[in-house]
């Protein structure tokens, strides 16, 4: 499928990549990405549709992928070591943050996936390991961004796409500030000194006081991307479940 008038090989010359295909729906991009890679895909190879009738985020929540209103990617990580899927998800989203920056926007970035502008959601990350016995054969990254509006009545509350605030935008642009981010991700079992600093730099939740998954401050994460949580009784560490703010 030509995407935004270009072909796939263009595109993937464009994004750097391997390999892109383009597609025009899908149930999700995740699972063609799985696919490619059970049948032996390159590390970087690109998947990208123009919708998505099944597309999934955290907790099989559904992510809503309207024919053309977004990006809705797969990417395909290879990792030399095993590395947390909740560390990789805070690469990505630090890698998008960056992204959608580099056009013109202020994202913040909410533990553990999800990326805010305004306050509302503007993307948001998933990503799922397989193994083959003890050793991480791949991840596939799953990467939702409204791009163009207008959304849902019922999301449009807390959702929000990136044209209403940078004007003009466009998915190539996108695309081409964030797959080569992509490429460059390290496989390092926790987070560095740089990217914790990154991190904090765009906390969304930094000093905001949590109800759920337990109540307190929270207070940014420790190089195991765990969220750090101020609880009155000491500093508790969470791994995993939504956040509720107070």
């Amino acid at each position: 499928m030509i995407y935004d008038g270009l072909q796939p090989a263009d595109l993937a010359a464009r994004l750097r990549a391997p390999g892109c295909l383009s597609l025009v729906s899908v149930t999700s991009t995740m699972d063609i990405i799985h696919e490619l890679a059970g049948e032996g895909a390159p590390a970087g190879t690109v998947v990208l549709a123009d919708e998505q009738v099944a597309g999934r985020g955290r907790q099989g929540r559904r992510w809503h992928s309207p024919r053309g209103g977004g990006i809705w990617l797969g990417y395909l990580v290879r990792p030399e070591r095993a590395t947390e899927t909740g560390v990789l998800a805070l690469r990505v989203g630090l890698a998008t943050v960056e992204a959608l920056a580099q056009v013109g926007a202020q994202p913040r970035l909410k533990w553990p996936n999800d990326i805010l502008l305004e306050d509302r959601k503007v993307a948001g990350i998933l990503c799922e390991a397989r193994w083959s016995a003890d050793r991480l054969s791949w991840v596939t990254v799953g990467i939702g961004i409204n791009v163009r509006g207008p959304l849902p009545s019922e999301i449009a509350a807390h959702a929000i796409a990136l044209a209403e605030v940078v004007g003009g935008a466009t998915r190539v642009a996108v695309l081409e500030a964030l797959v080569p981010r992509l490429h460059g991700l390290s496989d390092e079992p926790g987070l560095s000194d740089a990217e914790r600093a990154a991190f904090e730099r765009v906390d969304w939740l930094a000093g905001r006081a949590l109800r759920e998954p337990v109540r307190g401050t929270a207070l940014g994460v420790d190089g195991e991307g765990a969220l750090l949580v101020e609880t009155g009784r000491g500093i508790e560490r969470v791994v995993g479940g939504g956040v509720v703010c107070s």
